[in-house]
């Protein structure tokens, strides 16, 4: 039966979560932040942890007493000469001096004292002092380790400043090494560089990452460590060989549904990408869109500006690939083309997800809390199926271009390599040896991320 108290806790839970569906646009909370926010109030696991409290609220624990390090002193003088001659007295004389138990003993001594502060080693028994290593000046859970691979010189794209005598992350470059692997953000604390303090100056800690290479061991106290985190947080062991950087792991959170933002396909050109993100937005259009590609070529025919392309000189669209304005661009016939970030924001700011079939380089950019891709690597199927399914449609009509042999093959192998390099950023495989089926996939992946929990990276919350 529910106490009262509990009663209460629960009907003021509700009218909170109440209060947050009605909240309205112009509060100018984010949309993330609430799911995240809902998500935590709705939890099982915070509902009976509202519980708990009110139940210990309600019963007063006392501890029987508070002296016990004494008494097992006491234990020990008394049954000193019962040693020699027991094994039974042996064993248990040997268990009650170990390090570990009298810390146990100890930490039920504070609390039932109710002197909750960290104790000096001046205050821990001689004989447990000696094993026990010295206690770090902040709580263990704080802290954080991460280790990063780099080559002598190559710059990692973050600044330091001193405040209140610690180096603090100030800013991290855009594309940059530390941004690229996502394991550092602003408002870190550096405490130690491969197990040496870091000096006082910001110029000291620079010059020493700047000349060291190979592996670099972080230990560094997170931005977010007095925030709550989300119910179930882990961490994915992942490896990237790209341009020799190795990223040893990421932090994910478990959310509620929710919208992503992008849906990301990846693959080999030719594996039927187009096709199913054409599919997609003709057949729910009011909640998938795509971006409308710029070039510097002049418009042909009845080629109007913002249809088909958007249309830019060269020397503005040099312009805005230096300024960083673009996902990624290449250069075809002496023309340019391009996908441009603002435009990805704009399908995003209808309240539609924005589709990009996109090179897979430029997932470095796109997996971030601006973009929360949902990414579907479309790989190839094996060579005879892909083969069977190219004489398919050209036999029916479909396509008039025929792939050679060396064709085909190249589709094969570039999937292959693609699913090597980039398998980490994969939320999701689908194999198209079968068009129809393939798009029934993504499909349903694509709907369930609106009515299933998702695992995403702890960057995208905090």
């Amino acid at each position: 039966m529910m106490t009262v108290a509990s009663a209460k806790s629960g009907a003021a839970m509700q009218q909170v979560l109440d209060n947050l569906r009605d909240l309205p646009p112009s509060s100018g909370a984010k949309d993330i932040d609430l799911i995240f926010l809902r998500g935590i109030m709705e939890s099982p696991i915070v509902r009976s942890l509202a519980k708990a409290h009110d139940r210990l609220e309600d019963v007063k624990l006392e501890a029987v007493r508070d002296n016990n390090l004494e008494l097992v002193t006491e234990i020990l003088t008394d049954m000193g000469a019962l040693v020699a001659r027991d094994d039974s007295a042996a064993e248990l004389s040997r268990i009650l001096k170990e390090p570990h138990f009298q810390s146990l003993l100890e930490a039920h001594d504070m609390v039932a004292c109710k002197s909750y502060e960290v104790p000096s080693v001046a205050s821990v028994p001689s004989d447990v002092s000696n094993h026990v290593p010295p206690l770090p000046a902040a709580p263990a859970d704080t802290i954080r380790v991460i280790s990063i691979q780099k080559k002598t010189g190559e710059p990692l794209g973050v600044t330091f400043r001193v405040e209140g005598g610690d180096l603090v992350i100030t800013r991290i470059l855009h594309g940059g090494m530390i941004d690229r692997q996502g394991m550092l953000h602003v408002g870190d604390v550096i405490r130690e560089v491969s197990g040496h303090a870091v000096g006082a100056g910001p110029e000291e800690l620079q010059q020493v990452l700047r000349d060291t290479s190979g592996s670099i061991t972080l230990k560094i106290l997170p931005s977010y460590r007095d925030t709550h985190t989300p119910a179930q947080v882990c961490v994915c062991v992942c490896v990237e060989f790209d341009r020799h950087e190795l990223q040893i792991y990421e932090e994910v959170a478990h959310m509620p549904p929710f919208q992503r933002r992008t849906l990301v396909l990846i693959g080999a050109q030719g594996v039927g990408r187009r096709s199913l993100k054409n599919r997609l937005i003709l057949l729910n259009p009011l909640r998938y869109g795509t971006t409308v590609p710029y070039t510097s070529r002049p418009p042909r025919g009845e080629e109007n500006d913002g249809q088909a392309y958007g249309f830019v000189s060269r020397a503005e669209m040099e312009q805005d690939i230096r300024a960083g304005r673009y996902l990624e661009h290449g250069e075809y016939d002496g023309n340019m083309y391009g996908t441009k970030i603002h435009s990805i924001h704009q399908v995003v700011n209808t309240g539609r997800t924005c589709i990009l079939d996109v090179n897979p380089q430029a997932l470095k950019v796109l997996k971030t809390a601006e973009f929360m891709p949902f990414v579907v690597f479309i790989a190839a199927p094996p060579l005879d199926t892909l083969r069977a399914m190219h004489k398919a449609v050209v036999d029916a009509g479909i396509t008039s271009k025929q792939l050679t042999e060396a064709d085909l093959k190249k589709t094969v192998d570039e999937s292959a390599r693609i699913r090597r390099a980039y398998s980490h950023y994969f939320d999701l495989t689908v194999v198209n040896d079968n068009l129809d089926r393939a798009f029934d996939t993504l499909q349903g992946a694509a709907e369930r991320l609106g009515t299933e929990p998702q695992w995403v990276p702890v960057s995208w919350v905090f």
